[in-house]
Order: C-alpha cells, then structure tokens, then sequence
C-alpha cells in the first residue's frame, strides 16, 4: 500500500507511493463511481485492511500472504479470503478515485498559471532586448565635445570657490579690530560668537600659509575674553545688573563653560563678602584713628574688629549689614534671573530641539540649580560669621540699653534678612547675640533691682496723676505690641502695617532701599499724653470731686456715666437709679474723683522696665525665658515690698483673721528664699556658690521716713496705703494683660514656669488688700475703749430693759468717725469700691468678735440681762445698716449664735460646743459658767467644760 502512512485514513492522500496496485481507468472510476455504496460500510472495510500493508516500501506483500496460507490448504476458505481482499482493494480504489476527481479542479487553475507565467516571461525577454539595443544608440551617439562643457563647469566651481575664500580670508585678517572694539562695548557674547566662527573658518583655510597664524592669535584673544568675562562676572555680587548678567551667562554658555562660570561665581560671592566687611570696618577704623597709618590695613579682620571705637560702632555695624545685604541681594537676584530663564528654555526645549542638546541643557540646568541651592547656605553662614566676628571684637556690657537694644534690632533684622534668604534660623550669630544679651541682661537686671529697691525706699506713695484712660500701650515702651515692625526704625518707633499680606524683605526692598538704612531721628521719642492736669482731666471734674452729694439733685450726669464697677470693670447699667448712687455714696468713695487707675510714678518705671524687657525678648525670641524670668523678678519684690511696708503685723497675725491666705504665704516665702538677701554683710567664709547666689538676690527694702503710718487723722497712712495697695493690683492687672503675648514668646518646655509665676504669684496680688486694711481696721476703731464700757454695765437685771446700753452708741459714734475720715482719705486719693468694702468689713468683723468678747468677760448674767444683749446687737445692726451698704453684714451669726446658746439644754450645749470651734475657748467656758449657771446643775457644768477642753487640746 502508500508509504510511511500510520493508518488508512492518512494513507489515502498520497497515492504515488502505491505498490502492486493498478490505477483504475475513466470506464472503471466511472463503474466505481456508479456503483451504490455505503460510505461507512466503506471506512469499515479500510479501517479493516492490516496495518502492515501500511510499513516501509521493503515489505513483501506476496510473502507476508504466503506465509500467512494455513498448512492444510482450503479452497472455500482461500476464495472467502480472496474475495475479502477484493473488496477491500476495491474499497481503497473507490477512495483513490474519489480524491482524484476531488483534486481535478486545482490541477486545472495551476495549469493555466504556469501558462500565464510562461507568457510574462517571453515579454520581459523583448523589453530587456529594447533597453539594450537603446542603451548601445546613446553610448554611440556621446561625443568630446559634451565632456568639454562638463570640464569648463568644474572648473568655473572651482574658481567661485576660491573668490569666497579670498573674502573670508580678509574678513579674519580684520577680525582683531572688531573684537577690541565689542570688548569695549561689553558684548560678550558677540565677541565670543565673532572668534568661534573665526576659529572655525581659521581651522578651515589652514592649508593657505597666511592663515597659519591666525588660529594661535585667535585662540589667545578668546583666553582674554574670558578673563574679561570672569571681571564682569565679580562686578555682579555688589550690584547685580540683569542686561549685564544676561549677557556674561550668553559669553559663557557659548563658550560651553556653563559650570565653569556657576563655580566662578560662587568664588566671587564668597570673595566679595570678606573684601566687603573688611573694608567696611578698615574705613571706620582709619577714620576714628585720624589718621591713614597702613598698619590697619596688615591686620586680619579679627584684630581689625576690635579697633572699632564704641562710637562708631552701631554706626559700623549698620553699614557692615547694609553691605552684606547688597552681596545676599545679589545673589538672591542671580537666582530669580536663573528660575526665570530656565523656565523660558524649558518652554523653547518644549517646542523642539535635538535630543542630546536637550539633555546636556537639562544636566547644565540642574548643576546650576543644585549649586545656587547650595551656595544659599554657604554664603549666609560667611555672613554668620563676619557679623559674630564683628560682634566678639567689642564688649555690648559698655553700652547703654537703648543703644544696646539698637544693636539687638539690626542682628534680629539681619536674621530675619538669613532665614528669608535661605530658611537659615541662623544658629552661629542667634548663639553668639543670645550669650552676650543674656550676660548684659543679668547686669542690667541687676542694676534696675537695686534701682528698684532705692524708688521704692524713697517712695513717699503718692498718686501719679494719669488720664482715666491711660493704657500701657500709649507708653513709647509698649509702642511695639501696637505696630509692626519696619526695617529702618528703632523698635520703639515703627510704622504702622498698611497692609495684611507678608512681605519678605527681599521683595520689598527688590528694587530699591535697604532694610538696614538708620534714620536720622531713630532715637527721638514722641511726646506721651498720659498724664492728667493736678489728677484731673479738667477743670471741670476738679470742681466737682469736692462735692458731698446729699440730694438727688446734687448728682451731676458725667459721675452717672462715668460710674463704673470696680470689682467687675464693666461700662455702666444706663438704667442706674439716683437712688442707687446715693446709696452707693456711703461705701464706694471713687465717686469723688474720676476713675483714673491709681499708681506711683514707682509703678509706672516699673512699668516701663517690663515694655522694655518685652522689647528685648520680642527682638532676640531665644532668650524669651531669662527675659520672662527676669521681668517675674520685678513683679516679686514690688509684691514683697508693699508687704514688708503696710502688710507685716505680728499681733495681727496672731490673731488668724482677715489675714493672707495659705497661697499667699507660700508666694512670700518663695520670694524671700529666691529673692531676698536677709543678710547685712557677706560672710568671708562663704563658699562661691553662695556668693555667687547672693549676687542674684537683693536687699529687703525700708519704708521711707517721709511715710507716717501711725498717725489716726490720716487713718493710720490709709492714703498711702491704697496708693500702694492698688497699685499692685494695677500691676498685676497689667501682667494679666500682657499673658497672651508673653504666652507666645515662651519656648514650649517653659511655659509651666510662665503658668506657676501667674497661677501662684500675679493672682494673688488683690489678696495684700486683706492684711494691709486689716492693720487699719484694727487701729481705726477704739475696741478696747469699747470693752471697758460693756465691762460697766450690769447684765444681771432682773427686768427687761426697753433701752440699749450707751457702748453701743459709743461704737456707733467710732464708725461715724471713721466714715468722715474715709471721706477725708478720699479728697486725696480715690478710694475704690473693693477697698471700701474690705475697710467696712474688717471694722465691724472686729466690732462683732469684740461685742462676744465683751460678753463673754460677764461675771454675771440674768435671762433679762441676755435679752439686753440682743437689743444692744440690733440697735447696733439698725443704726450700721444706715452707715454702709454692705449685705450682709459681716459675722453678724456669729454674735447672734453666741447669745442665743444661753437658752440651750444640756444636751444641745453639748452638741453645740462641738459643732461651734469659731469661739475661743474663754467664750465657751464663760457661756457654760455665767450664761447657763442658772438653769443646769454642777454635774452638767462639769461635762461641758470637759468637752470644752477636749476641743482646746488639740490646739495646744
């Protein structure tokens, strides 16, 4: 059968590997055709068909059926096999015949396209054969006479060629001239541009022996140009010129030295700062010397600073800063120009450019970038350290502390100027200004403590008229909490802020100007308007403090409007009564002069030094702490002084009333260990560091001789205590005010002390009012005059009494007296509402605990007796209520709970005496053995005694 096939079906498609096997004829496909079959009947039979009929051509078919014949031979059985293989041959040969007539038709189309390329073939022969025949024509027909023509063409070429050598070579012979002349036009770029395209056309005509020379000429004249070109590049870090950078970086980007001119510039940057300073110093130094010796000019600049004379030297410094901030002007200038023109490159490179030139553009603009970027930090650390050069070359402790602070001002300009310029906090110059403000400051502070302590020794605590509406902002000292800062000015005159947008220094002063410009009248202050005309603001007010206002009538309209509540502060209610006035009259004695705040002229120089260490601290920010620490200091020993002056009363504190609270205490004793130096003179054997310690505290100040304070017709110097007193307050309510801003300033770890020194030291100044009033309440009455009387009367009466005993009028008469003396008091000094009241409460605080007293000192008392005891108290109560508004009236239970314990039992007594520890111990005994002898027996006296002691014990 076919060859290499793997089954029937494969084999059928080739048929030209058929063995033994006879192609059927047309009659026969077409009987093989006819003959009806079945197509699976068909398969079955091949798919039948051995598949050795199927191997390699070398099978023998004969011999494999021979082989195969049974050893007994059956002739049946042969033609059943036989006829077997004919139907399976005749099978294949349908199959074959099939695939023939399936393949006629594309034997057919292949024949007629051998037939077409048979033609195309014979007509490409005939054009090849024309084309040969044409070609031979010309190549006949091509004469002398043609390459003639072509010769003279060549030749004519030549010719033109040469002519326009000739011109170029006279055009470079000429060139010299033109490039002197760009030079000294300071075209750059063109002259760089004119010698390249020389260089070039040089290197071209080097085969003629004129040009010889002229490329080595030429390239000595480009070496020129650039050293002319590096000149005009130092020129820009004083004054930077935009047409004249534009036109060196032009020279350099042609020359392709782009990097080369960006390293160069940084190296005249770095250089123009140390010429600069140094000659800005070597020029006041020669001109303070009179004389133009060169041995200044041999000296390094560290040896030059400390020559500078302490005249000229803020002079120096500004001028030093105005010089530096030319150099950093320029430089920031130079790299506005390079974002500017690169972004202008990377707009054109968008359009189209070749891609390496494009690439080397991109990596010379990043170098450039990077370097600038770089060169910031680099040149404001130059700056750092000439400036603190400068600054190290003289002692700042000789100068005074506006001159001082001036000097401050210009360093915290210039690191404003440095983090502006490169984002610098300017850790070299903030380090050097802060230690040397905080040693002058310590000596400053030290200074203005002992002044302090002399003001308040010599102090006769007398009212500084100010305006009812005096503000430490209208101080020169606070001037700068109001408006913002100007570069030019001093920082106790600057302008007023016009607009809310920020404005860096080199913005504004871009075009023109300079932040470290010192005016003229820099230290010119204004005229200050705080102070009132003899304590009024009129003429008219001053007529009318005087005035008693006893009728409706009496009550002029501007004391209606310009009431205001001295605890609260608050405007006044415009729904006030004039009866409320009247009624108020009795009690707050403000009302005869106007409400203006009451201080010393000592207050208001303690007030100024505060607006002036703020200065200090607003300006150079890192020493906010000390400055803070300091200004406390001020704060604490005014606070100790008026204590140690009007507050300090050891029988009064003994008695435990109406004195300083524990917190107050606290704050005392805190300041007189931190503070106070209690010694007279220092100890030899001391060590250093108490010494040192002691260098840090001051002396306790003395109350003037000029200050009486033991005289009754001045109430025992209550003037001078108010005046004291309230100022104080006044002051701690001006420290209130500047929290916020002292808030902001404080570094984030020290706010804790700002809040301690506020919580435990500024609230507790209104808390002296207590102790010092307390001292003239208990000296303003006569208690123990009060005493002997109640001791004369008899108590025992045996009826009850419609008429109250004369002590009490006598008491009465003692507060009627001390109303007119607070009413005199006040024609000196406004008495504020607040210290009326504390002044009214402590009186009759001590009146009622003086009433219990004087009854608990009865030897003998009748139940009428106790009845007259309570008409005494409420006649008393009537005729006070009259005096003074105040509600309710103070330890009025106390009075009142002592006299009605008479009518207890033995068991509420006994209860009573415990729940009652208010009354001292002779009260209690006095009530058990006088007041309630009559009603309980001995043995119950007893037991009320013993609880009495129970309770005395502990306090012992």
């Amino acid at each position: 059968l076919t060859r290499g096939l793997k089954s029937p079906p494969e084999s059928l498609g080739d048929l030209g590997a058929i063995e033994s096997l006879r192609v059927p004829g047309k009659e026969e496909f077409r009987e093989l055709r006819e003959q009806p079959c079945d197509p699976q009947a068909e398969q079955e039979l091949i798919n039948s068909i051995e598949q050795v009929y199927f191997s390699a051509d070398s099978f023998d078919i004969v011999k494999y059926e021979l082989e195969k014949l049974p050893p007994v031979l059956n002739l049946q059985e042969l033609e059943e096999y036989r006829d077997k293989l004919k139907q399976q041959q005749a099978a294949v040969s349908k199959k074959v015949a099939d695939l023939i007539l399936e393949k006629q038709p594309a034997y057919v189309k292949e024949l007629e396209r051998v037939t077409s390329l048979q033609t195309g073939l014979q007509l490409a022969a005939v054009i090849c054969t024309n084309g040969r025949r044409h070609l031979n024509i010309a190549k006949e027909g091509f004469t002398q006479a043609s390459l003639g023509l072509l010769a003279n063409q060549r030749k004519r070429q030549l010719l033109i060629g040469l002519l326009k050598s000739l011109r170029t070579i006279k055009t470079l012979q000429r060139t010299d001239v033109r490039l002197s002349e760009m030079l000294e036009e300071e075209d750059y770029p063109g002259a760089i541009q004119l010698c390249l395209e020389c260089q070039k056309a040089a290197s071209t005509f080097k085969h003629y022996s004129c040009i010889s020379e002229l490329n080595s000429k030429l390239q000595d004249t480009l070496e020129q140009i650039e050293e002319q070109l590096d000149v005009a590049l130092s020129k820009i870090c004083k004054n930077f010129d935009i047409n004249h950078y534009t036109k060196v970086q032009q020279a350099y980007r042609l020359l392709g030295k782009t990097q080369t001119a960006m390293d160069q510039l940084h190296m005249h940057f770095t250089q123009a700062i140390h010429n600069t300073v140094f000659q800005v110093v070597l020029g006041y130094v020669e001109l303070c010397a009179g004389n133009t010796d060169t041995k200044f000019q041999k000296l390094q600049y560290k040896d030059l600073c400390t020559h500078v004379t302490p005249d000229s030297y803020i002079p120096c410094l500004a001028d030093l800063c105005k010089a530096l901030w030319e150099v950093m002007l320029s430089y920031y200038r130079t790299m506005e120009w390079h974002e500017k023109h690169d972004n202008e490159d990377t707009a054109s490179t968008s359009e189209g450019t070749s891609m390496m030139g494009t690439e080397e553009t991109n990596f010379d603009r990043g170098y450039v970038k990077k370097k600038l970027e770089h060169g910031l930090t680099r040149i404001w650390q130059d700056v750092q350290l000439k400036v603190k050069t400068y600054l190290l070359g003289t002692d700042l402790s000789i100068f005074k502390y506006d001159d001082f602070i001036f000097v401050l001002d210009i360093i915290s300009r210039l690191m404003q100027v440095g983090e502006e310029f490169c984002g610098s906090k300017s850790e070299v110059l903030q380090e050097s200004i802060r230690k040397q403000s905080v040693n002058y400051f310590k000596n400053y502070h030290r200074t203005r403590l002992d002044e302090l302590r002399m003001f308040l020794e010599n102090e006769t605590w007398e009212l500084c008229p100010v305006k009812s509406n005096f503000s430490i902002l209208q101080l020169h000292e606070f001037k700068f909490m109001e408006q913002s800062r100007s570069p030019s000015v001093s920082p106790s005159k600057q302008p007023v802020s016009t607009s809310s947008k920020t404005v860096t220094l080199f913005e504004q002063y871009c075009s023109g100007g300079n932040p470290f410009e010192i005016q003229a009248n820099h230290k010119d202050e204004e005229t200050e308007d705080v102070l009132a005309s003899n304590g009024y603001e009129s003429d008219e007010q001053e007529k009318s403090a005087y005035q008693e206002y006893d009728s409706d009538s009496d009550v002029p309209e501007e004391l209606k409007r310009d009431y205001v509540d001295e605890q609260t502060g608050d405007a006044p209610v415009k729904s006030v009564s004039r009866e409320t006035l009247k009624s108020r009259k009795k009690s707050d004695y403000s009302l005869n002069k106007v409400n203006a705040p009451i201080l010393t002229n000592t207050t208001l120089n303690v007030i100024r030094l505060v607006g002036k260490y703020m200065q200090m601290m607003n300006i150079l920010k890192p020493i906010a702490f000390d400055v803070i620490h300091f200004m406390s200091q001020l704060f604490d020993y005014y606070l100790y002084a008026i204590y140690t002056f009007f507050g300090r009363n050891d029988s009064l504190e003994s008695t435990g009333l109406g004195l300083s609270s524990s917190r107050l205490r606290t704050t005392l004793n805190r300041i007189q260990e931190s503070l106070i130096d209690l010694e007279v003179s220092a100890d030899p054997t001391a060590t250093l560091t108490a010494a040192e310690e002691r260098k840090e505290k001051v002396p306790s100040p003395h109350l003037s001789h000029l200050v009486v304070l033991t005289s009754g017709d001045t109430l025992y110097g209550l003037a001078e205590r108010v005046v004291a007193t309230e100022s104080l307050v006044f002051l701690a309510e001006q420290f209130e005010f500047l929290q916020p801003h002292l808030d902001a300033v404080m570094p984030a770890v020290k706010k804790p002390f700002l809040q301690q020194f506020y919580s435990q030291t500024v609230s507790t100044a209104s808390e002296l009012r207590k102790p010092i009033y307390w001292i003239v309440a208990g000296k303003a009455i006569d208690y123990e005059q009060m005493l002997l009387l109640m001791a004369n009367v008899k108590w025992d009466v045996k009826e009850i009494m419609s008429q109250h005993n004369i002590y009490v009028d006598a008491l009465l008469k003692e507060f009627e007296q001390f109303n007119r003396r607070l009413n005199e008091v006040s024609k000196r000094v406004r008495i504020p509402l607040p210290v009326s009241n504390i002044l009214w409460e402590h009186c009759i605080r001590l009146a009622n605990r003086t009433i219990v007293e004087g009854y608990a000192n009865v030897k003998k008392c009748s139940n009428e007796g106790r009845a007259l005891m309570q008409l005494d108290f409420q006649q008393f109560l009537m005729k006070l209520e009259k005096l003074t508004d105040i509600r309710p009236i103070p330890d009025k239970e106390f009075v009142e709970t002592y006299i009605k314990a008479y009518y207890l039992t033995e068991n509420d007594m006994e209860r009573w005496i415990k729940e009652h520890r208010e009354y001292s111990t002779k009260q209690l005994t006095n009530l058990v053995n006088v007041c309630l002898g009559s009603h309980i027996n001995k043995k119950a006296r007893q037991k009320l005694l013993a609880a009495i002691d129970d309770i005395d014990r502990p306090k012992r």
